[in-house]
């Protein structure tokens, strides 16, 4: 007995002055081998939300250019992705199979604020890493009541935090007009937008007015917003009612300084049925580059993704901001991935998303970087100010950065 505990003694002795190397084993969670790592995903293919499909066709592209690369650390990603509609229920039922039947390692981007809010404690009882969730609500970055669970764009709390930074910069003594949705998107924005206005909301806010998704037409709320003397407009509305909203303005001749969220900027589907004049000057913000536009094409980053598409997506629409998003958040992936070396358990991944350290996917515009802490899970927390002009978007001023922990 006593030989053997000396042998131990003697065995740890050497472990302790052996380099760092010589003892770092491997170790692996479900889903890992010395080969594969098996990565889950939910997208609305099909339902009312099949538009944001191609961000899971081009997270598979991506991985594939991974896989033809060799890998990570010599393993390859075998992605597996379902649709589920759009549809709490089916997301609740695909999620259970990838976790029970597939046996992923973690579940990357899955699409939606109500589809993951139906399966965020699950994934948390479970301990299977939510990871760089494809939805905007600021409740994904919750790391003391949700350990497993990470968004991965900047929040619409962030966004509206932003946009009053700007708003104090800009015209301080501004009168705001409020017009939101009335659910949690429009909820989240007004929060943000009090987050950083404080107690001079009273003063500066002047109207909150919302609106219901069910409402034919909204000029009512705006005629009656333009009656408050309000000299800033913030439109946190959804596309079809942003464009109702900026048509309106102009033909009230209300000419406020004018702020919409970055749901809404889709040229194609608001600034054209609004009319291009209507739309010249209205504010956003953002945080990708647009493949489309000419200022990115000598761009080290973009040329990057240019060659992507062409080998892995030829034909893909490149005005589609979803493929930026999914090609920044599948690289994203990838570095945490890579960081973990060895060591893939699903606490270790999770760790390593939380100590992502100024780092830049070749999507995003310049001057923006992922930085995430053990008690910050919100990856992107920087915007830049875009004006609409001339029928497109330009960038403008400085990175703004939200209030932290908001």
């Amino acid at each position: 007995m006593n030989k053997k505990l000396s042998l131990l003694a003697a065995a740890t002795a050497l472990t302790l002055l052996a380099t760092p190397s010589a003892y770092a084993q491997k170790a692996y969670d479900t889903g890992v081998t010395d080969t594969e790592i098996r990565i889950g995903n939910v997208e609305a293919y099909s339902g009312p939300a099949s538009a944001y499909g191609i961000i899971g066709k081009t997270e598979e592209a991506y991985f594939k250019m991974i896989n033809d690369q060799g890998g990570i650390n010599g393993r390859k990603i075998n992605w597996i992705s379902y649709d589920d509609g759009y549809s709490p229920p089916k997301t609740v039922e695909q999620i259970r199979k990838l976790i029970e039947s597939d046996e992923v390692f973690l579940v990357f981007n899955a699409l939606g604020t109500p589809t993951q809010t139906a399966v965020q404690k699950y994934h948390n009882s479970k301990k299977v890493p939510q990871l760089f969730l494809a939805t905007g609500a600021s409740k994904w970055n919750d790391p003391k009541n949700f350990p497993w669970t990470m968004g991965f764009q900047p929040s619409y709390r962030v966004e509206a935090q932003i946009f009053a930074k700007y708003i104090l910069k800009e015209k301080p003594d501004a009168k705001v007009a409020i017009f939101y949705a009335n659910d949690d998107f429009g909820k989240d924005y007004l929060a943000g937008i009090k987050d950083v206005f404080g107690d001079k909301a009273s003063k500066l806010i002047v109207a909150e007015e919302s609106y219901e998704t069910s409402e034919p037409s909204i000029d009512a709320h705006i005629v009656k917003l333009k009656g408050t003397g309000a000299d800033v407009f913030v439109n946190i509305a959804t596309p079809k009612f942003a464009a109702q909203a900026i048509k309106k303005i102009a033909e009230l001749e209300w000419k406020p300084m004018h702020l919409m969220t970055d749901v809404s900027v889709s040229i194609g589907a608001v600034m054209k049925p609004a009319g291009l004049e209507a739309s010249e000057g209205v504010l956003s913000a953002g945080y990708l580059k647009d493949a489309s536009d000419p200022q990115w094409k000598d761009d080290e980053g973009m040329k990057k993704f240019m060659t992507f598409i062409d080998k892995y997506m030829p034909g893909a629409n490149i005005s589609d901001a979803n493929l930026v998003y999914a090609y920044a958040a599948a690289q994203t992936m990838v570095q945490v991935l890579k960081q973990s070396g060895d060591n893939l358990t699903r606490e270790n991944v999770m760790k390593q998303a939380a100590s992502l350290k100024d780092f830049v996917p070749d999507t995003l515009i310049p001057g923006i970087k992922i930085n995430t802490s053990a008690t910050d899970f919100a990856p992107i927390e920087q915007l830049k100010m875009w004006r609409f002009k001339k029928g497109q978007w330009e960038l403008f001023g400085d990175i703004i950065s939200a209030e932290t922990g908001g």
